[in-house]
């Protein structure tokens, strides 16, 4: 869509219609709202601005991004929005040529521009990296990593910082809007360059003094952080004033140095319902236009509510249990706890890496320390985990949530990793519960496990229906029923697939005999070996992948014990990426479904 011979007029006619567009789809599909509304008219300044098929556009995070996907040919697709075999709700390349990088994790754009714009500098090309990057996502230290080189470097690239919850500086009205258009004007900066040339030539004494007068001047406006680190600040702009933000980008675009645009935005804007800083209108499935309620509502309660429900009994007993969240509070259901407990518990922001060292200290310091970080997360803090944590065999609990496949959200979120980058790490004992009796025992035995622990459950619901289980002892599963002819095992959430397609087995007078692993580190050696006795054809049900999973740890028993093992057929992930779309679907097309493992089993006898 070519928007360069718009007029304003036209512009804010075409913001309304994608705003329309994005309602009307999300509403059916679900995917992120709020930001994406609040991001339309920076969007559509971009496009205006710069140039689409040349200048990287870079997205941080890429769940705002959605009128990016409407103005670069995905008008008619947009139906598809995380549908399985329909457009991604982040950019992505393999869907569209003007997506520069595949995106969904949080305070990378900034270093893909650094990257972006050495090369473009190497090729001497006239080209120029956009950045669009949330007030939220420059809570995490890999920013600042890229903006202290590229204020050293001075590579032109431009970033929009979108501040749609939280003021980095207060606005002062229209002389804020004037002073900070006026900083970036070729004036100022004209007037800038001579006072430097001026100070150089200054004595001394003169030139102390006139730098802290310049000092001072500075730190009365906004935007000194970035001026500080050697980018031009313009801003605080309004965001949804096109004409101003058109105007400024055409500004940045010309100063051929980096420049951070700051400019604030309404989260939800044009849905009133939503507007302002709802963290459950950040991400909302299926719901009602007019009403702004869902559509449906699980009748299952989720392992995340269960977890919540628990830990918040478990800290009522125990004033020594502590948390921490990455910027996921309600995601990860430590909502409760740092409402109720604001001295205990923590949400870091977009901060990973330090969410796992500092509970580090507090678990050093005597106390009982939980991460709540979902799986696809906690890959951001690995280092952290082994040096922090696992190095110094200090008892932080790592409570796991969106472990395996968590459907629309897609590659960028699958928990698919966490029990292969984990299990080769010492000291480190890792579980999973598979309903939701298991889970409250897992989190009771964790409270004086002294030692790294991590626990692993899914998103939503428990695939198994609750029943009682045995309370946990390190390293000791649980053989659930034994009277069949061959042996599955199921860790965490693959119990329920191993329960669901014993049952269709059952039912074709195949006998089947199910053990609950509970633990992958360590293994129950005792119990694997017996069974190896008795079983001549094993098979393995697990969320996770198959390099490094569940089945290569038992194959590993066996090899170290010298024993030659079963006939050993995993169901976990293959070695790929896990599309987007409805969980159902997505388990289909990976031939995770009841009937298909069935046969898959009939087929390996």
């Amino acid at each position: 869509m070519n928007i360069k011979d718009y007029n304003n007029s036209e512009l804010q006619d075409l913001a309304q219609k994608i705003r329309e567009r994005i309602l009307d789809v999300v509403s059916q599909n679900g995917g992120h709202l709020s930001s994406t509304l609040g991001a339309v008219e920076l969007i559509i300044g971009m496009h205006y601005v710069f140039d689409v098929k040349k200048d990287p556009f870079i997205f941080d995070v890429s769940h705002q991004a959605y009128a990016h996907k409407l103005l670069t040919d995905r008008w008619d697709s947009f139906d598809t929005l995380r549908q399985f075999d329909g457009i991604s709700g982040y950019t992505n390349p393999k869907e569209s040529p003007y997506d520069y990088y595949k995106a969904g994790h949080s305070s990378t754009s900034i270093s893909i521009a650094v990257g972006a714009a050495k090369a473009i500098k190497l090729k001497g090309e006239d080209r120029i990296p956009v950045v669009m990057i949330g007030d939220g996502s420059m809570s995490a230290g890999m920013v600042y990593e890229a903006l202290n080189e590229l204020g050293e470097r001075k590579y032109p690239v431009v970033i929009i910082l979108n501040d749609n919850e939280m003021s980095i500086a207060k606005p002062i009205g229209a002389i804020s809007r004037y002073l900070s258009r006026g900083m970036a004007g070729p004036l100022y900066q004209k007037l800038k360059k001579r006072t430097e040339s001026m100070l150089e030539m200054l004595p001394e004494s003169a030139t102390y003094m006139a730098k802290k007068f310049e000092e001072s001047f500075r730190l009365i406006t906004p935007g000194v952080l970035f001026e500080e680190l050697g980018l031009e600040y313009i801003g605080p702009i309004d965001g949804h004033d096109l004409e101003s933000v058109i105007d400024t980008l055409e500004l940045a675009k010309n100063m051929g140095k980096p420049v951070i645009i700051h400019a604030q935005t309404v989260k939800g804007k044009g849905y009133e319902i939503a507007e302002g800083p709802l963290e459950h209108w950040h991400g909302v499935g299926a719901f009602d236009k007019q009403t702004g309620k869902p559509l449906s509502k699980s009748t299952n309660k989720s392992a995340t509510k269960i977890f919540s429900e628990t830990m918040l009994k478990l800290a009522k007993k125990d004033p020594k249990i502590v948390g921490v969240t990455a910027a996921m509070p309600g995601g990860t259901g430590l909502s409760p706890l740092l409402e109720i407990y604001p001295d205990r518990f923590w949400d870091v922001a977009i901060a990973e890496q330090h969410a796992v060292t500092s509970m580090g200290a507090l678990a050093k310091e005597g106390f009982k320390p939980y991460c709540a970080i979902y799986s696809t997360f906690l890959q951001r803090g690995y280092d952290q985990v082994i040096h922090d944590i696992a190095l110094m065999n200090l008892g932080v609990t790592f409570a796991i949530d969106r472990a395996g496949i968590v459907g629309e959200d897609g590659e960028t979120h699958q928990g698919a990793f966490d029990i292969s980058y984990l299990r080769l790490i010492p000291n480190m004992t890792l579980m999973a519960p598979f309903n939701e009796d298991s889970l409250i025992k897992a989190l009771e035995f964790s409270v004086d496990f002294p030692t790294p622990l991590a626990i692993r459950y899914p998103r939503g619901a428990f695939i198994s229906d609750n029943f009682e289980v045995p309370e946990y002892e390190i390293g000791k599963s649980h053989l659930i029923k034994g009277d069949g002819d061959i042996l599955f095992i199921g860790y965490g959430n693959g119990v329920g697939r191993a329960l669901k397609c014993a049952e269709i087995l059952e039912n074709e007078n195949i006998k089947i005999s199910i053990l609950d692993l509970r633990f992958v580190k360590p293994l129950d050696k005792e119990m694997l070996l017996s069974l190896a006795k008795d079983y001549e054809d094993w098979f393995v049900f697990s969320d996770g992948t198959k390099i490094g999973g569940v089945a290569s740890a038992i194959e590993e028993l066996f090899k170290s014990e010298d024993i030659s093992s079963p006939k050993i057929t995993t169901f976990e992930f293959e070695d790929r990426f896990i599309p987007h779309g409805k969980t159902s679907l997505v388990e289909q097309s990976m031939g995770l479904t009841p009937q298909q493992l069935a046969n898959r089993v009939k087929i390996s006898l």
